[in-house]
């Protein structure tokens, strides 16, 4: 294949075409630890979306499977190489082609980060909402691709509520325009929330035309609310949110999250505290909507409930969420899973996990954006295993199941990507499988987009 990698170099004079080995290793796995990495044949660094036409292209001739990547912080192996592939980053798409705060819109490239389209939007009084704990080092383009959710979703939805178009690169190299810059428009089939969540399987998206919200007018003040257990404080949210409170954030830490950080932060909560809710309200009255929630939390037996007192304190507070993950992996090595379900039944939930870990003996640490129904139970292991232990995989399948069984979903914001492919099925079944595949053979009736992925 030396003389078709020649080829693609001339393909793409202004892309980068890596083949040494020692270079590709930083593009062959993303943030999934507990999957193995193939060996790809080459690494591009598109620069422009007509790099990517031409690699796509090229691939389709030669039928080279083709792996699309942004900042590869995927959790469900969404972004790791196959043998002989070409890795397609995208993350030297860095543009952000216009901000139009009138009509407060942004068309963004798939490599800007997602902080610096809300730091873009932030210099006209606008916000991006979309903000997943990976918001400083996840990319546009890989939010799309999983239609990524983040910490204010439980008011402004996740990153397929925020579309309006998109620009994106078919197989064999056709460019495709999708939606439009109106807030309405219901012309034809709905193509953008089709490529938004297809996980690279069906195509490259190059660039988005995204919907900018009002920024609030100050930053918003922030409840900490502890409980003598994880049940009781999943019992105090949907309180919460059957008061019908708008909170623009509901966070919930369980114990072991919360001794894992305190270990390594020190943050000072005490025993007693043995699972942390977060909570803000960004509306017209927000210190009356916090004032709420913390009356309501008290009631359901918050062991403390305290508010912020400055912006300061609220963003130290955010930064405790964000620092769930990077804690819990001092523990060792982390199968992160993402179930949801319905909100009321996020009690019973909570209630199935502690259950799971019970039953087969892990050590599972839980982290949701409780104001969506959606949990990241974390499986933790010894890290020098060289398989996932079959007890951590049995505890996820009865979560997984659980999470069915309750009316929820597999992954509520991660992917499918490689860890959740085997049950698929068993949610979809067996007529939207079907349609799932005919989507797929239609637009890649070769196989080559990001193959092993969701189907």
């Amino acid at each position: 294949m030396s003389d078709a990698v020649d080829e693609l170099r001339k393909a793409v004079p202004d892309g980068r075409v890596l083949t040494d080995p020692d270079l590709m290793a930083a593009y062959r796995r993303d943030e999934t630890p507990t999957v193995s990495p193939g060996q790809p044949r080459c690494v591009l660094l598109a620069g422009r979306t007509s790099d990517v036409a031409a690699a796509l292209a090229w691939a389709q001739r030669h039928r080279v499977p083709v792996v699309p990547r942004g900042g590869g912080t995927s959790l469900a192996g969404g972004a790791t190489a196959t043998d002989g592939c070409l890795v397609l980053s995208t993350a030297r798409l860095t543009a952000i082609r216009e901000l139009d705060p009138a009509n407060e819109t942004v068309v963004a490239e798939a490599g800007v980060l997602t902080a610096d389209v809300d730091r873009a939007a932030a210099a006209h009084g606008l916000m991006y909402a979309p903000d997943p704990s990976s918001l400083e080092i996840s990319t546009i383009g890989g939010n799309l691709a999983t239609n990524a959710g983040g910490l204010r979703c439980v008011k402004y939805g996740v990153t397929r509520d925020s579309v309006l178009g998109l620009e994106v690169v078919l197989p064999g190299g056709r460019v495709l325009r999708t939606g439009r810059r109106t807030v309405k428009g219901v012309t034809g089939y709905d193509l953008t929330g089709l490529f938004v969540g297809s996980e690279g399987t069906l195509g490259v998206i190059t660039s988005a035309t995204l919907r900018l919200r009002p920024r609030p007018a100050r930053y918003p003040s922030t409840l900490a609310a502890g409980f003598p257990s994880f049940g009781a404080a999943a019992r105090a949210v949907a309180a919460i949110l059957a008061a019908r409170l708008r909170p623009s954030l509901l966070e919930l830490m369980d114990s072991v999250t919360l001794r894992a950080i305190e270990e390594w932060q020190n943050t000072g909560f005490g025993a007693d505290v043995q699972a942390l809710l977060i909570a803000q309200d960004d509306g017209e009255q927000p210190d009356l909507g916090v004032a709420r929630m913390r009356d309501v939390c008290l009631r359901e037996g918050a062991s403390m409930a305290e508010v912020s007192g400055s912006e300061a304190e609220s963003r130290q507070l955010l930064e405790l969420r964000r620092l769930s993950y990077p804690a819990l992996d001092r523990l060792g090595a982390t199968l992160t899973e993402d179930v949801c379900v319905p909100r009321t039944r996020l009690p019973e939930m909570v209630a199935r996990v502690e259950q799971a870990a019970r039953r087969h003996g892990v050590l599972v640490a839980t982290v949701a954006h409780a104001g969506d129904g959606n949990l990241h139970p974390l499986f933790v292991f010894d890290r020098g295993l060289p398989d996932v232990p079959p007890q951590v995989w049995a505890a996820a399948d009865e979560i997984f199941r659980a999470a069915l069984e309750l009316g929820g979903t597999l992954t509520g914001e991660h992917g499918v990507g490689i860890i959740k492919r085997r049950w698929l099925g068993t949610e979809l079944g067996p007529e939207a499988m079907a349609v799932h595949h005919a989507i797929k053979n239609a637009l890649d009736p070769d196989g080559i987009m990001n193959p092993g992925k969701v189907l």
